[in-house]
């Protein structure tokens, strides 16, 4: 099982990276786009849509941001952003209050179309904000992206190694306190090391945090709606690791609210 999950993970990379670096702001767009389809698929099955009417779900969504990526070609990037925002500021109001509720208090939701709106107000800022961060620096959504992975892998071993208190046992009872404190040392690290390199200033410290906090968040989310739904993963299309949800799950909140923390620090330094 672990060597199927690396040999995969090498194989994303190895589209990843050069998809990144190399493809035109359209060409990734429509390219994340697909992505974020079929995890619009896998969420639409998740919470127990039949198969025609998720593919309908992921076919809509689809259509949406393929008439977004339309009007980015018509009327330019920053057109884009600025539509962009208002999906990060919901976003931020979904994960920073909402989300917290629904755990603190088990909320089972039981109505599909809710369950449905659910998932576009999760995926389509998420597809957004890889759009965005691409358009402003590859190195942008690197740093982010390795931050939420190092998060995740320091409270995975940490959590294995250490971990005796449980951080929310009613939802994902092998997740720990001691599991999210090494998670944040190791972010913690990875910021120090990046501005004694010189690359971020002291402001990244706060937002990396977040950033792993939030990728808590998605991950305990994900969570909450697969023991509501009595499943374990969301897919099977990535050998060794389930479904797409299930690799992005902590990538789902943090990268629009990073965006758009990002976007805020820049306007009240400089300027809009």
């Amino acid at each position: 099982m672990l060597i199927t999950r690396i040999v995969t993970a090498l194989l994303m990379l190895a589209i990843f990276i050069p998809a990144l670096f190399y493809s035109d702001n359209t060409t990734w767009a429509l390219g994340m786009l697909f992505v974020t389809s079929i995890a619009c698929y896998e969420w639409a099955r998740l919470v127990d849509v039949n198969k025609v009417m998720s593919l309908a779900f992921a076919a809509v969504v689809f259509v949406i941001g393929l008439t977004l990526v339309f009007f980015m070609q018509e009327k330019g990037f920053h057109w884009f952003f600025k539509q962009s925002l208002f999906a990060f500021s919901l976003a931020l109001l979904f994960w920073g209050v909402i989300v917290p509720i629904l755990m603190s208090r088990i909320v089972t939701i039981k109505s599909k179309p809710i369950l449905l709106i659910v998932g576009v107000v999760v995926l389509l800022p998420f597809w957004m904000a890889f759009v965005c961060v691409k358009g402003a620096g590859p190195m942008i959504l690197l740093t982010l992206l390795a931050t939420v992975w190092l998060s995740d892998t320091a409270a995975y071993f940490c959590g294995k190694q250490f971990g005796k208190h449980k951080l929310a046992p009613s939802i994902s009872p092998g997740k720990t306190w001691e599991g999210v404190i090494g998670a944040l040392l190791a972010v913690t690290a990875f910021a120090a090391a990046l501005y004694f390199l010189g690359h971020v200033q002291l402001a990244v410290f706060p937002l990396l945090l977040a950033v792993a906090i939030l990728g808590i968040f998605g991950d305990l989310f994900e969570s909450l709606i697969k023991r509501q739904m009595n499943k374990k993963d969301s897919g099977k299309i990535l050998p060794g690791h389930g479904g797409i949800l299930d690799r992005i799950d902590g990538i789902l909140p943090s990268l629009p609210i990073a965006v758009l923390f990002i976007y805020l620090f820049h306007y009240y330094q400089v300027g809009p």
